[in-house]
């Protein structure tokens, strides 16, 4: 048996949530086409027979503009110091940028193996992927480089099979079977932001939180209170819709998903409430489960 802690790193929107699910074969983490869709550092456990590995999806790296944005490069940084490999996701369908150049700066004196994982390879021909490939051997001196594509599967499987290579441990740290070690109250409460990701504009997401208040189940049903926060009234009214009709598509879409995961009827309440400027309250944040890195 081997195994060991790999973390997903990368920009915005490069796919790292969508890896992370094709590995584990199972949704456990949301994802959408609007970036900075992951804020906690979510666990997903793979196993086989000769092999168990733990990953770590974090948020995108990127510029913060607000504490809230601070708090989440501080979560992925963390994870690059507290893992055994690394995994520098990028979407090979756009250009090499700044935001690349800042993360790689980030990863110079490490020592650990990096590996590049050139995604979205779905979007790119044989010759761009080989031209892609080209482009990054030589900014960094990475253990390996593999491209794939997260969305179709495609090359996943080589991923697994070359990081078996780089494990560094022989112990088993969790049973078979368990898939991620993300409490279910927090999942539950993911699922609503997601669902608000779908059907709301660019600016809303980045400005809301889900949070769950109340939990109660029996054999036959669950009973699930989220909070969703929201930083100005606007917002809220955004949320909620005309005469409800955007909460109650939201609570609909959100429920269905918590029955597939709860395997049972679930009765969902969905609560908006604003708290003006939450994204720069220190204890909000705190409040919310982001973690706050105050030497960042």
């Amino acid at each position: 048996m081997k195994s060991g802690f790999v973390t997903i790193i990368g920009r915005p929107n490069t796919g790292k949530s969508t890896l992370l699910n094709s590995i584990i074969k199972e949704k456990v983490a949301i994802v959408s086409q609007k970036p900075q869709t992951t804020r906690n550092l979510i666990q997903g456990i793979y196993n086989d027979t000769e092999t168990q590995i733990v990953f770590v999806d974090t948020p995108g790296i990127h510029k913060p503009i607000d504490k809230l944005g601070v708090a989440l490069n501080s979560q992925a940084y963390y994870s690059i110091n507290d893992v055994d490999i690394v995994l520098f996701v990028v979407d090979a369908s756009s250009e090499y940028g700044k935001g690349d150049k800042f993360i790689i700066d980030k990863l110079i004196d490490l020592k650990k193996p990096v590996f590049l994982v050139l995604n979205k390879i779905d979007k790119l021909t044989d010759e761009q992927i080989l031209l892609k490939i080209n482009e990054y051997k030589d900014l960094y001196e990475f253990a390996e480089i593999i491209p794939l594509s997260a969305l179709k599967n495609d090359n996943v499987d080589k991923l697994i099979s070359v990081l078996r290579g780089y494990l560094p441990d022989n112990v088993k740290y969790f049973m078979d079977g368990e898939t991620t070690t993300m409490e279910m109250d927090f999942r539950l409460s993911e699922i609503v932001r997601e669902k608000i990701f779908i059907h709301t504009n660019d600016e809303v997401p980045h400005s809301i939180s889900c949070k769950l208040i109340g939990f109660e189940e029996n054999n036959k049903i669950a009973k699930v209170y989220v909070d969703i926060i929201v930083d100005r009234d606007s917002l809220r009214k955004i949320i909620v819709g005309h005469n409800g009709s955007m909460i109650k598509t939201i609570g609909h879409e959100a429920r269905l998903e918590m029955e597939q995961v709860l395997k049972k009827k679930v009765y969902l309440e969905l609560y908006c409430k604003t708290i003006k400027k939450w994204r720069e309250k220190e204890k909000y944040i705190k409040d919310l489960g982001y973690l706050v890195n105050n030497d960042e």
